[in-house]
Formats: structure tokens, C-alpha cells, sequence
């Protein structure tokens, strides 16, 4: 004989299951999240990268006799939402004035929107041969 008492489970193992249960989906959407947002930050990593690669190489292919001066814009519609500002300035190297007057240190910034919390910032100089 068989008691119907025993049968069956009790309300403290179907809490303690349901409890379980629910640690494991809170672990598991919290690493899906965590994966979503690591992926994000990579696509705008590479994206910005070259992008910036992409502006630099502009700015040298630009004729040395032109100035360059602070400038500021966007990528178009291909890279919507991904803005670039360029400022200039003339580094100071002790000793060595007459070069100094040739280079231009040229800091660009790539962005995705005001206020972003990330940036993508490359600093490289240029040098500008004397005119004749």
C-alpha cells in the first residue's frame, strides 16, 4: 500500500526550485547583456578606427603648400551619426625653431554623438616644406 501523502512534492522544494531556476536566468540574461554591450563597443572600436585612419590619410594626401586649420564635420550618409572635429597647432621643440616653423601637430577626434562616452583621438604631425 502506498500513502497519498507522500506523493508528490512539497511547497518548500517547488520554492526552492523556482529559486534556482530563477538565479540561473538572472546569470544568464546578465552575461547576454554584458555580451551585447561588449559586442557594441567593439563595432564602435574597429568602426572609429578606421574611420580616423580614413581622414588622416585625407588630410596627407592634401597638397603641403595649404594650410590646415581647425575643422569639424560628419562621415555622410554611409557612417550616419559618426562626427570628426581636427584641431591644429604648432608644436615648440627647444633648439630646433626653424623645423618647428614647418610641422603642424594635428589632433583629430571621431566620435558617434554628442556627449558619447566613447572617443576615438589620434595625434600625428605634419610637416610642411618650406615655399620657394
Amino acid at each position: 500500500m502506498t500513502n497519498d501523502q507522500d506523493s508528490g512534492f512539497t511547497l518548500l522544494e517547488v520554492m526552492i526550485a523556482m529559486a534556482i531556476i530563477a538565479i540561473a536566468l538572472v546569470a544568464a540574461l546578465g552575461s547576454q547583456s554584458q555580451g551585447v554591450s561588449l559586442a557594441n563597443e567593439a563595432k564602435f572600436t574597429s568602426t572609429v578606427v578606421f574611420l580616423a585612419q580614413s581622414k588622416m590619410a585625407e588630410i596627407e594626401l592634401k597638397d603641403p603648400e595649404d594650410p590646415i586649420s581647425d575643422d569639424a564635420g560628419d562621415f555622410g550618409e554611409d557612417f550616419p551619426g559618426y562626427r570628426w572635429e581636427m584641431g591644429v597647432s604648432d608644436p615648440a621643440f627647444e633648439g630646433f625653431e626653424k623645423v618647428s616653423d614647418h610641422i603642424k601637430k594635428i589632433d583629430l577626434s571621431v566620435y558617434r554623438a554628442e556627449g558619447d562616452r566613447y572617443q576615438y583621438r589620434l595625434s600625428f604631425c605634419r610637416f610642411a616644406p618650406e615655399t620657394k
